[in-house]
């Protein structure tokens, strides 16, 4: 058996607000294999998206450890961490956070603009990025010339351009409708298959959970067992 991709044993969350301490996880342990598509799902306010700033290494366990690709992140300077960040972590957010004078091009070649790579070089990995997401010809359209499930592709195209380790995905289809929704599953779906990238997806909606491998619930803190989508 090779060894999990993702790892967290006894890893717990709290902050301090007001002169008081916020448990928001609390003794979570499970791993993640390479090539897996979980869906972590839950209330708000259960924790699933604290628990997936951890995993892509924002956010800082208050207690336990958490390896990823071989590497305890606890253990690791802020400076390390963005570096370890900028290397292994592709980021999909629920608003996508492109530059809004920035073109499609532009914003998925901004994560390469830290690597070592020559300007011609950032431009043809990220055309390729924007073709394997279908907007091939949508390179110099700014955000507000795109629609909503575009803009999403896109925000997908900038999150593998730099060929990380581990997807993250935060409510990916919570401001798309249906079709569009489907269209984002359905990229993602692909991406796992035929590239064999790991990815965790934070969602509520359960129409998106079925596109993962497996699924599991946060309540008040506490995780439950994986189990498939259905």
């Amino acid at each position: 058996m090779s060894d999990p991709l993702v790892s967290l044993r006894n890893v717990a969350k709290s902050y301090r607000r007001g002169g008081q301490t916020i448990a928001v996880l609390s003794d979570i342990s499970f791993d993640i294999a390479a090539g897996e598509f979980l869906a972590l799902m839950g209330p708000s306010g259960s924790g699933k998206s604290t628990l997936l700033n951890l995993i892509a290494g924002i956010d800082r366990p208050s207690g336990g450890t958490l390896r990823v690709a071989g590497v305890d992140i606890g253990s690791l300077s802020e400076g390390e961490l963005a570096a370890w960040r900028a290397q292994h972590i592709g980021f999909i957010f629920q608003f996508y956070n492109l530059m809004p004078v920035l073109d499609a091009l532009e914003n998925v070649e901004l994560p390469l603009l830290l690597t070592l790579l020559s300007r011609r070089e950032r431009r043809e990995r990220a055309e390729l990025a924007l073709d394997m997401v279908g907007l091939s010809d949508r390179l110099s359209h700014t955000p507000a010339e795109l629609s909503g499930g575009q803009q999403q592709r896109v925000a997908i195209a900038r999150a593998i351009v730099t060929d990380p380790t581990l997807i993250v995905a935060d409510e990916p289809t919570g401001d798309l409708d249906r079709v569009s929704a489907e269209e984002v599953l359905g990229l993602l779906d692909r991406l796992n298959r035929e590239t064999g990238k790991t990815i965790v997806m934070v969602t509520h909606d359960q129409r998106a959970a079925h596109a993962a491998h497996l699924v599991r619930h946060l309540e008040k803190g506490e995780l439950s067992a994986a189990e498939m989508p259905g």
